[in-house]
């Protein structure tokens, strides 16, 4: 694990790199041990959880 603390991009330092990326299954591994979903969730190496941040669901609704 590299030097970044939570969160992934802190002062002086930059954002995590990305070590593993898996767009096909929805994550990708940053260099702080950090696990980030493609629904902009997280999972902190300590086992701490971030939640998705999610619009309202009427700018989610499709128009038909």
């Amino acid at each position: 694990m590299c030097s970044h603390q939570f969160p992934s991009a802190t002062a002086g330092r930059g954002p995590a790199h990305i070590v593993a990326a898996h767009p096909e299954q929805g994550w990708t591994l940053l260099c702080d041990g950090a696990i980030v979903f493609d629904d902009t969730g997280e999972l902190r190496a300590d086992g701490s959880v971030v939640p998705p941040r999610r619009g309202p669901a009427e700018r989610l609704a499709v128009a038909a």
